[in-house]
């Protein structure tokens, strides 16, 4: 059979091609393609190109997904990030002929506000997407079926997801609640679920695959997402040495420096990006609520919850 043209659907179009040769996807870049033409003329496409994208304030979000792309062992790795302000406005033409991996914390059960309105500037086409949530070890509840909803709805195709654990941002030195999290066994298992997800597309590239991807949670979604609070962390000016870091890490922009350091309530997230990042300490949380919330996570939410993934069959799992 050398030299039947056949098609391989990736994406949004289809790509004519003849085995050993190769074709332009609709953005000029140039995909190769490898095929064994027996009984069933099996396809398949190496994943060449992975985007990363995601809402990560205190980069957990973005540790899994990084593990995940080096399992995939891809020759080029882009990085959108949202996470900041300045981050989110920038320019992200549509995503067609490419894979993406889209990632962001649980807080609450739910996605963040912010994150929401973020990916929600994304367009695509019929793209392949993997769909990863990280959680604080008390549970990811709705967050992932919500992700998924709304990677359908900006025109993504969901593949595949996960749902792994990471340090919680109200988690502490003195109050631990998945500390260190993700740690090697965390990166390692994602690490282990970039193959799968190369097996799980060249399995889509076949003409009956299945591209349902069944995802727990309940719609109308049940979690209520993160509490509102009026509250922020607060700094420590006898140990503050104004240097801006807490700003520069900021999602909202909630914190500004004029020789002091000043945060707007109404804009906190309560990420603890600036807790965790302060290099004298000088940011902390002393409001009670707050306080009675991250002692009852330690104390009920201690055992240690292992990553989930989906879309993978048990034998590969």
């Amino acid at each position: 059979m050398t030299g039947r043209i056949l098609a391989v659907n990736f994406g949004a179009q289809l790509l004519p091609f003849i085995r050993g040769t190769s074709a332009q996807n609709s953005s000029g870049q140039k995909i190769a393609f490898t095929g064994a033409f027996d009984d069933q003329e099996e396809i398949t496409m190496e994943v060449k190109q992975v985007k990363l994208i995601y809402f990560s304030a205190t980069g957990t979000t973005r540790k899994v997904l990084e593990s995940i792309a080096k399992g995939i062992t891809a020759e080029n790795v882009v990085h959108i990030n949202l996470t900041l302000a300045e981050g989110a406005r920038q320019t992200i033409p549509p995503f067609s002929d490419e894979l993406v991996i889209l990632g962001a914390p649980v807080y609450g059960g739910r996605l963040p506000v912010d994150a929401i309105n973020r990916f929600k500037q994304l367009k695509a086409s019929k793209t392949l997407a993997v769909l990863i949530v990280v959680y604080g070890n008390r549970e990811f509840e709705d967050a992932l079926l919500e992700l998924k909803n709304l990677a359908i709805e900006l025109g993504f195709i969901p593949v595949a997801g996960g749902a792994f654990i990471g340090e919680h941002s109200f988690a502490s030195k003195d109050i631990p609640i998945a500390n260190g999290r993700p740690d090697s066994l965390d990166l390692q298992k994602a690490m282990d679920f970039g193959p799968k997800i190369k097996d799980k597309v060249t399995a889509l590239l076949s003409p009956d695959a299945q591209m349902d991807l069944d995802i727990p949670g309940f719609f109308p979604y049940k979690a209520n997402g993160a509490r509102s609070m009026a509250v922020s962390p607060i700094t420590k000016e006898d140990t503050c040495t104004v240097c801006g870091t807490c700003a520069g890490v900021c999602p909202t922009a909630a914190i500004s420096i004029d020789g002091s350091v000043a945060t707007k309530i109404e804009l906190c997230i309560r990420c603890c990006a600036c807790i965790k990042n302060c290099p004298t300490d000088a940011r902390v949380m002393e409001d009670s609520m707050w306080k009675d919330i991250a002692n009852w996570l330690n104390e009920n939410c201690s055992t240690r919850k292992e990553p989930q993934i989906f879309g993978i069959s048990d034998s590969e799992n």
